[in-house]
């Protein structure tokens, strides 16, 4: 086994030296150990790949430890096998190693392992795709030693950097902005995964993705066996999005295709869906604490994976990814619903925001303005927003001012 991991490392410390890389927006505190978690094919292990170029030069490769496994020659591995990476290290080099443990989680009981080797000092980043990586699951069996830090798929800036266009303060009022726009049609479809960019049948890839998530993270992890039921879930969770869903709800749509699913296996599935990452919830600022457990709005942490169960719906695209984005922000956003609607409240910041992918029909004007209004009169805010496809105005109403933005600018903060 020390053989393997000699070979191992020598083979990630000669291939990383040399690997080129478009950076992403990243940012870490020196001397923290992180957990880096979040949905498969997020760029997990890219952005172990941009700290090892950051961190080290070439001329000091060699204190890089580095192992991947999901590499096939670690299939069998178990915790009890951790130790000899150290020992072939330590064979290979007379250093102190900066470790780096990709998708860990696939060892069982691996976290007593990497709580040791804090305990004793080193300096390790782990990526994980599953429960155990979650923050709270982190925190209670790292014992607070490491950072946890989700990563999701490219933000729109990353995306245009990645296709090596430049955004300015400027680009909004040049033609530039033309190429833009156009790649945002995409982004909005196809959502962020970074391999998704050199593919050309991008529904293809996006597929692949899903399929190795459902019966990877899912269906082999969970030991699930009503595979047709959790299937039904996904889709109607997906032709769901942006409608606030109760329990109840969820139970009766896979109910009216001829399957039934009592309430426990429900939640169960629920929660599997969620510590896999492929979904989020938000809950409503109104409910009391029962009604945040069993009313829900739920949301995908890809566009290009909820794309695969949607026909031409770009309303609920659009507003699953300013959910994303709020997300990526570090933002945690509730829905408003009382006797009108706003689709985001942050308290923390007093923000305010509709998604509509069309206002210029008077009525769906009207009805995002009420909204709006009503919640900006109910906790004293003066400056709200209406997220939309492409159209921009300012509105002025009674208790302050509503900002009709497009997307791709609001994204972009520009």
């Amino acid at each position: 086994m020390k053989d393997i991991f000699k070979k191992i490392i020598v083979e990630r410390q000669e291939w990383l030296k040399n690997i080129r890389l478009i950076k992403r927006e990243i940012t870490f505190e020196n001397e923290a150990n992180y957990a880096f978690t979040g949905l498969r094919r997020a760029g997990k292990s890219y952005y172990l790949y941009q700290i090892i170029q950051e961190k080290f030069s070439k001329e000091n490769f060699e204190q890089l430890l580095f192992i991947n496994f999901e590499d096939e020659r670690l299939l069998e591995l178990t915790h009890h096998d951790l130790q000899y990476i150290l020992d072939a290290y330590f064979e290979l080099f007379e250093l102190m190693p900066i470790i780096f443990l990709d998708e860990i989680q696939n060892v069982p009981h691996w976290q007593k392992f990497v709580r040791r080797l804090a305990d004793e000092g080193r300096r390790i980043f782990v990526t994980g795709s599953n429960a155990e990586m979650l923050s709270h699951e982190i925190a209670s069996t790292l014992g607070g030693r490491f950072i946890n830090k989700e990563i999701l798929p490219l933000s729109f800036l990353e995306y245009l950097s990645f296709k090596e266009i430049r955004v300015t303060s400027k680009t909004k009022y040049s033609s530039e902005r033309y190429k833009i726009i156009k790649e945002y049609e995409e982004y909005l479809h196809f959502g962020g995964f970074p391999e998704l960019l050199q593919m050309n049948d991008k529904r293809e890839f996006l597929s692949s993705v899903y399929q190795k998530l459902f019966y990877g993270d899912l269906i082999a992890r969970y030991k699930v066996s009503n595979v047709v039921t959790l299937k039904l879930m996904v889709k109607k969770l997906a032709e769901s999005v942006n409608n606030e869903t109760s329990i109840n709800r969820i139970k009766n749509l896979i109910k009216s295709t001829g399957v039934s699913i009592g309430n426990n296996t429900l939640f169960d599935y629920l929660n599997y869906l969620e510590s896999s990452f492929l979904i989020a919830s938000i809950t409503n600022f109104h409910s009391k604490f029962t009604e945040k457990e069993t009313n829900k709005k739920y949301y995908f942490l890809d566009n290009g994976i909820l794309g695969l169960f949607l026909i031409d719906q770009p309303t609920k695209l659009l507003e699953n990814q300013i959910y994303i984005e709020l997300r990526r922000r570090g933002e945690h956003p509730y829905f408003l619903k009382r006797k009108t609607e706003v689709d985001f409240y942050i308290p923390e910041k007093g923000m305010l925001i509709q998604v509509s992918y069309s206002i210029k029909n008077p009525e769906t004007l009207e009805r995002e303005v009420i909204g709006l209004r009503s919640a900006m009169k109910a906790f004293g805010i003066t400056n709200s927003w209406i997220i939309t496809y492409d159209e921009t105005k300012e509105l002025e109403v009674q208790e302050g001012i509503i900002n009709v933005v497009p997307a791709w600018q609001w994204l972009l903060a520009i």
